[in-house]
């Protein structure tokens, strides 16, 4: 996995200010949250072919 595999922390309950705010903490959770899921998706795409090159190589 890559450094920056860690899950994104949810704002605090008291960091939302429930004002409105563009863009607002929730917007930046959100964002980073889509940015994590690729990065573990890519990841797991990685990891899945080097398996299969690797269970390919074995066999040969």
């Amino acid at each position: 996995m890559t450094a920056n595999a860690e899950r994104p922390v949810p704002p605090g309950d008291n960091e939302c200010c429930e004002g409105g705010c563009s863009p607002c903490v929730w917007d930046h959770y959100h964002e980073e949250m889509r940015v994590w899921q690729e990065q573990q998706k890519a990841e797991k795409a990685k990891a899945q072919a080097e398996l299969e090159k690797s269970e390919g190589d074995a066999g040969h």
